[in-house]
């Protein structure tokens, strides 16, 4: 198709061209002949490149099935747990390496009973993980969450019990230096209580048994806070039938302090060391003195001496009175004598016989005897006497 075209006007970058009906096309300078001025007239010949759209369009197509064989077909895999070992208070956890195709690793966090219990560090080369501190015949749930770019993917719930005391099954022993026919009798001990044995140091080992302290795989095991025991503790869990504490079985433990019960694997028992008697303080009692002269004479004085007197005790208020002095007993005869008073007369008429026997006993004890009145006898009806005239 040919189509002429009037240039306008020419800049820089851009050239105004004209069509036939006066339309104004914005064309690229650059792209007309280098001669050309306002007024000139191009011809331009446009047509359709169908080879150009072919190719162009198998690239495209190439380009997105590309990219949904890499990103399209293959998707995160959710995790796989397993359980590798459990103890009485411990459980080992193990998964498959985790896939995660294209997408971005964000996370991956281990649950226990519903809650958080941990994230996996380094969960690209870290496949198995083990937890303590459990309760013994427990039963938990745990489960796996993997979080990454492309979503979060949950791998299936396991259920693990804890074991019980007597069960044996979950010992996982790591040998170490000892004499050759301790060692097969200690391969012959763990077969029969159904524990394991293994030949290095791994996360489900649970005790290191040895009868020296040396070489990598105890160093590793000390590093690991793995409990490094002898031999007899294997023995004594057999004999026991279930497991034993671990303190009296130390490499430098004393084995008094090793507890042995009634033997349940084994027919024989192992001797007993008896017990020490505890430390008692002892009191002597004094050497008696022998008697000699000088003391006979001394125990004699001690007799001839007179007893001590009774100790002196205080009055008692119920006690007799003391007899009382001349000047006391003159001076209570001056107040009897004395007369009352008129205010109190009233109150001497009312208790008349009160104050008679009261005045008789009061003479009684001062020793004195009481007179009538002095030109008269005293009469029932006087009320107001009073003694004028006393006599010894």
């Amino acid at each position: 198709m040919l189509v002429s075209l009037t240039v306008g006007k020419v800049d820089a970058g851009v050239a105004v061209l004209l069509t036939e009906d006066k339309r104004l096309i914005e064309f690229p300078s650059i792209l007309l002949p280098p001669d050309i001025s306002s007024g000139s007239i191009v011809d331009i010949t446009v047509a359709r490149n169908h080879a150009s759209e072919a190719a162009s369009a198998a690239a495209f197509a190439t380009l997105q099935s590309t990219i949904y064989r890499t990103f399209g077909q293959k998707t995160p895999s959710a995790p796989v747990l397993r359980c590798r070992n459990a103890t009485q208070t411990s459980v080992v956890l193990e998964w498959d390496p985790i896939d995660i195709a294209t997408a971005s690793l964000r996370g991956l966090t281990l649950y226990r009973n519903g809650s958080k219990a941990g994230t996996i560090p380094n969960p690209r080369d870290v496949h198995s993980t083990k937890l303590s501190g459990l309760a013994v015949d427990t039963e938990y749930v745990f489960h796996l969450v993997l979080r990454t770019s492309a979503g979060t993917y949950s791998s299936e719930k396991l259920a693990v019990r804890t074991h019980k005391m007597t069960e044996l099954s979950g010992i996982t022993i790591t040998p170490g230096h000892m004499p050759t026919s301790l060692r097969e009798s200690l391969q012959k001990t763990v077969e029969r209580i159904g524990a394991k044995i293994v030949d290095t140091v791994r996360i489900d080992t649970t005790h290191f048994v040895c009868t020296e302290g040396r070489g990598q795989a105890w160093e590793r095991a000390v590093e690991n806070n793995i409990p490094v025991v002898v031999p007899d503790w294997v023995k004594g869990c057999e004999r026991e039938g279930r497991i034993v504490g671990v303190r009296g079985y130390y490499l430098n433990a004393d084995p008094r302090l090793r507890n042995v019960g009634p033997g349940v694997g084994m027919g024989q028992r192992s001797p007993q060391v008896p017990p020490q008697p505890s430390p008692t303080t002892q009191v002597t009692p004094p050497t008696p003195e022998r008697a000699s002269a000088s003391s006979n004479r001394e125990r004699g004085r001690e007799d001839d001496r007179p007893p001590p007197p009774p100790p002196k005790f205080e009055k008692v208020a119920a006690e007799a009175p003391e007899p009382k002095s001349a000047a006391e007993e003159q001076k209570v005869r001056t107040e009897d004598l004395k007369p009352s008073n008129p205010s109190e007369e009233d109150e001497e008429e009312s208790g008349e016989s009160d104050e008679e026997t009261g005045a008789e006993e009061k003479a009684a004890e001062a020793g004195l005897s009481t007179q009538g009145k002095q030109g008269g006898s005293e009469t029932p009806e006087d009320d107001g006497a009073s003694f004028h005239d006393v006599k010894l």
